[in-house]
């Protein structure tokens, strides 16, 4: 079975090839192998593989061979139901290439947007993964070159942001950036006390930055600081031209990171799209927006111990 075209119907289901070459780019980022090397197993050329990451040609033979060295189910790659992602590296490349259509986004996930976050987060980000990860733990060197591959894609994701600029919605939790100030933008709590004192002060200066931005109110970011707690995973909705994209996520950057264990899923199902949607409705009512956020916001921080 061969598909040449950008899309087919099987069934109700409607199959988009761009999407299986962008799946089969990030799990082959995740992989750790370069194009080359897929190629060389898999006895094609690589600029087959390229076409086929570009989904320009998709022959069922092929994703067969390719979901096995890869260790992805063909439904995965073909998108049929939800999406199941066990690698911080690839969800993150398929934020990356879902960004890049989408026209609006709604953000869930922790008390620091990425997208959001300051030039200074970004730049500590690296460290405070590496410290993260737990000192003689099995798997450490897995686990720093997770960290390596990372890193690029989110800076490609910022890029993507400054040069598309999507609307954005925003949600963070009060309690989580009353934790985050206290403990600071740290990967682990036992890092030395003069460390410690140096993370509180740059997550001060981040949230500082996110009261910069509610004052001033953009007219494509909107943040909504919802008092207490909010749901532990994180989700993002993405709209672009033709649909919805939901992403559910374990996988965390900045403050209590996890890039190292968990399951995130992606899906345009309906139903899972309409209860997350009603979710950031309630959500979105109750919160703190613009001046009366910031001054939430800045109500925490001086309530911070000396």
């Amino acid at each position: 079975m061969c598909f040449g075209k950008s899309e087919a119907n099987l069934g109700s289901m409607t199959i988009r090839f761009d999407d299986i070459g962008n799946r089969l780019k990030a799990f082959r980022i995740a992989s750790g192998l370069s194009a080359e090397e897929v190629a060389s197993r898999l006895g094609i050329s690589r600029t087959a593989l390229y076409r086929f990451e570009k989904g320009e040609v998709a022959k069922i033979d092929t994703l067969e061979s390719l979901s096995e060295l890869l260790n992805v189910s063909v439904p995965t790659l073909l998108g049929v139901g939800v999406e199941y992602i066990s690698s911080a590296v690839a969800y993150f490349e398929r934020l990356r290439q879902i960004e890049e259509a989408s026209e609006h986004i709604i953000v869930l996930a922790g008390p620091v947007s990425f997208l959001l976050a300051s030039d200074a987060f970004s730049e500590t980000l690296e460290e405070v993964l590496a410290e993260s990860i737990p000192v003689g733990a099995a798997g450490q060197e897995q686990a720093q070159s997770i960290v390596r591959d990372l890193i690029p894609i989110l800076r490609k994701r910022k890029d993507n942001w400054h040069r598309r600029k999507p609307g954005l919605l925003n949600l963070i939790s009060g309690a989580e950036i009353d934790r985050f100030l206290r403990n600071g933008l740290v990967g682990r709590l036992d890092l030395p006390n003069d460390v410690l004192v140096e993370r509180r002060a740059r997550a001060r200066a981040e949230a500082e930055h996110l009261i910069r931005l509610m004052e001033q109110e953009p007219i494509s970011i909107q943040i909504g600081v919802v008092p207490g707690t909010l749901p532990h995973n994180s989700f993002q909705i993405f709209r672009q031209a033709d649909r919805k994209i939901l992403t559910l996520s374990p996988f965390r950057l900045g403050e209590q990171p996890n890039v190292y264990g968990g399951i995130a899923m992606i899906t345009s199902a309906p139903e899972a799209l309409g209860l997350h949607e009603g979710t950031v409705e309630n959500l979105w009512r109750r919160s703190h927006k613009g001046r009366d956020a910031a001054a939430f916001m800045r109500d925490l921080i001086d309530r911070l111990p000396d």
